[in-house]
């Protein structure tokens, strides 16, 4: 153990400070996400062995902080399945949110996630020449995702094929709301059930709910906008706000590296819909793009 400990400091020795503070922040995140798996396994086996696959935010707490895992609210945030530990994964559960501080296993993971699906090099490919702003490079979080494709009018082109369109725009954050729906052979029934919404735009009648991540994935957690848009069509129908139709568009940006090239700015966006809007499972695509910018 001491001579590969030696070995690693030996060759972080050898590398440009850059690297050094790239592989720690690699390190610590790998060393995070394996507690939050420890956790998620103890919770699941905990689960298994009284034959109640229920559990609470206390529970999570005190296993959280067994393991040493010191951010016990992140714990039941699994937004890829690449995050739930193998025993979970090989059983086919995933965590769904019941609201009020409750959490359950169910034998849905098939349907809890939903795969990326591939970009057509030759069909789907955009070009997209662009100023930079102002404040671009300030911030590199998931809301300056949605500003940046937004002021660079990369949104209206996707989903209005209208870059002078002007949506309304909504900033709503977190939301509350009893929810109840099928996924799978499962029935949720969700109280006070907290939603993160990152954006909400409105035109012409269709409401757009818009989820970004800084980075490329695998699959994601369908349950992220399916919750909102399960909640406007609830409220379309209680308030009667005129809503013609609700969508969802995920985002994507990241940076696309080449051999003896600098690296460009990428974004790929999918617009998703229900057929059934209380059916997790009914997630259909409609369509996709990859934006790939070039400074004028």
């Amino acid at each position: 153990m001491q001579g590969d400990e030696g070995m690693r400091c030996f060759t972080f020795a050898l590398l440009p400070l850059r690297h050094v503070h790239r592989n720690r922040q690699e390190s610590w995140v790998i060393e995070s996400l394996s507690k939050k798996q420890e956790v998620l396994s103890i919770l699941f086996e905990m689960c298994k062995s009284r034959g109640s696959w229920t559990f609470t935010n206390e529970e999570v707490k005190r296993v959280a902080h067994k393991v040493g895992f010191g951010n016990p609210f992140d714990a039941t945030k699994v937004d890829t399945q690449s995050v739930l530990p193998v025993n979970v994964r090989n059983a086919g559960y995933c965590v769904a949110h019941l609201g009020k501080g409750t959490h359950c296993f169910i034998p849905e993971l098939k349907h809890w996630y939903h795969t990326f699906e591939t970009i057509s090099e030759d069909e789907e490919v955009i070009t997209w020449r662009y100023r930079p702003s102002l404040l671009n490079a300030l911030d590199t979080g998931e809301p300056s995702v949605i500003s940046f494709v937004y002021n660079q009018h990369i949104l209206h082109d996707f989903l209005y094929e209208d870059v002078v369109a002007s949506p309304k725009i909504y900033v709503p954050g977190r939301k509350r709301a009893d929810l109840e729906y099928h996924v799978g052979s499962t029935f949720l029934k969700a109280v006070d059930v907290q939603m993160e919404v990152d954006l909400t735009l409105e035109y012409q009648g269709i409401v757009t709910v818009l989820e970004a991540k800084s980075r490329l994935m695998q699959d994601f957690a369908v349950y992220q906008i399916f919750h909102p848009l399960l909640y406007y069509h609830l409220k379309n129908n209680e308030l009667g706000l005129n809503i013609h139709h609700i969508n969802a568009c995920y985002i994507l940006k990241y940076e696309r590296r080449e051999r003896k090239r600098p690296p460009q700015t990428c974004v790929r966006l999918y617009l998703y819909e229900f057929s059934a809007p209380d059916r997790l499972d009914s997630i259909r695509l409609v369509r996709k793009a990859e934006y790939r910018l070039i400074r004028r």
